[in-house]
């Protein structure tokens, strides 16, 4: 009896044991809308919806990683979804903001003037949104007033104090780097960024779609044409000419265009820092110059510097600015949208360098330099 009681208790051991070593496995599917960005990203888990910022600002050694739910907990990275009232600090975002008609929830921005949307400007002198001052030094004493449930925030890096306040009071500050995408379709999808923020995610897949489908669109237009101009861009700043480099968004803007971008084979994704006798050397006959700062007319240009008249695209008006076009305030539309419509900027430069193929479309952000 002692010896079949012991083989059951064998036995029962046996099988428990066999019942903990293969326990069932749920399998959770991860699921990320980005398609082009590379500084964020979009994930969910079961029912959890996370925003990671990978990117938030030049050279970030650590990104964010944002839990949305139903409540806000600065300590735990917790952000509460839909948000009600916002306040953000770049053009950019304003321009976001309205693609997904959530411009009404902005209670807040620094320095104003910048914003040239009549929508947003409207807003303003109906006095929904306040004057913050600058950026980096935010009057955070009026920001805690309006109590915004968050700050989203654009810097060069993390040591922005105004930001640290603004954090120590309660109110999360999350980076956008959008600024920091390396493609042009990669920064217009930051809208996402913003859509599931105010639980927009649908309008904000839309609305990418619609501006994606667009620019692929139109950059198969561009391979229509027969000739392939040379083209240039920049402008001298206190005697170092600023071009951008060849991996830079500018260059996939020129290369998408169809276009023969003089430094498309440099190395680098943001500008390069050459001589004016360099830049003469290797682009004196260039057939266009597309983006030449913040000049309006040829003759300041000249007051700057002699040597802009040496080129045959500055001679024959081939040079094209978007320092004219302006909001109300002086805000340059080209700033504040170009980003977020990257098919419009695209059918600027075809239509600049290959008119024949965009006959009825006219210039969004470009203006002929005379």
């Amino acid at each position: 009896m002692k010896h079949l009681l012991s083989l059951l208790l064998i036995t029962t051991f046996f099988i428990s044991c066999q019942k903990k070593e293969a326990p069932k496995t749920i399998e959770t599917s991860v699921k990320s809308t980005i398609k082009y960005a590379k500084g964020f990203d979009i994930i969910t888990i079961g029912n959890q919806k996370k925003l990671i910022i990978k990117k938030p600002y030049q050279n970030a050694k650590n990104g964010f990683t944002y839990l949305l739910g139903d409540k806000t907990d600065i300590s735990k990275n917790e952000l509460k979804i839909p948000v009600n009232n916002i306040v953000v600090t770049s053009t950019t975002h304003i321009s976001m903001l309205e693609q997904i008609g959530a411009e009404n929830y902005l209670v807040g921005f620094p320095q104003t003037n910048f914003i040239s949307s009549e929508k947003t400007r409207k807003r303003i002198a109906d006095g929904h949104v306040i004057e913050l001052g600058s950026e980096q030094t935010m009057n955070t004493e009026r920001l805690l007033e309006l109590a915004p449930e968050l700050v989203i925030g654009f810097g060069l890096n993390g040591n922005n104090k105004t930001y640290k306040t603004i954090a120590r009071n309660g109110i999360p500050v999350v980076y956008n780097g959008d600024w920091l995408e390396e493609t042009p379709l990669g920064r217009a999808e930051w809208v996402k960024f913003f859509g599931i923020l105010f639980n927009k995610e649908k309008e904000a897949d839309s609305v990418f779609k619609a501006i994606e489908t667009d620019y692929l669109a139109v950059k198969k237009i561009a391979l229509k044409a027969k000739k392939i101009p040379t083209i240039i861009s920049g402008s001298l700043f206190k005697d170092i000419w600023y071009m951008p480099a060849g991996k830079s968004f500018i260059a996939t803007y020129f290369r998408d265009a169809n276009t023969n971008y003089l430094w498309k084979d440099s190395e680098g994704n943001g500008s390069l820092p050459l001589s004016v006798e360099s830049v003469l050397d290797k682009a004196q006959d260039a057939n266009f110059w597309v983006g030449c700062g913040l000049y309006e007319n040829k003759e300041d240009m000249l007051k700057s510097n002699q040597y802009y008249n040496s080129f045959t695209a500055f001679k024959e008006s081939n040079i094209y600015t978007y320092a004219t076009k302006k909001g109300a305030t002086g805000g340059l539309i080209y700033f504040e949208t170009s980003p977020t419509r990257p098919d419009l900027l695209l059918k600027d430069i075809i239509k600049i360098t290959h008119p024949d193929l965009l006959p009825k479309y006219n210039l969004t952000f470009f203006e002929k330099m005379q």
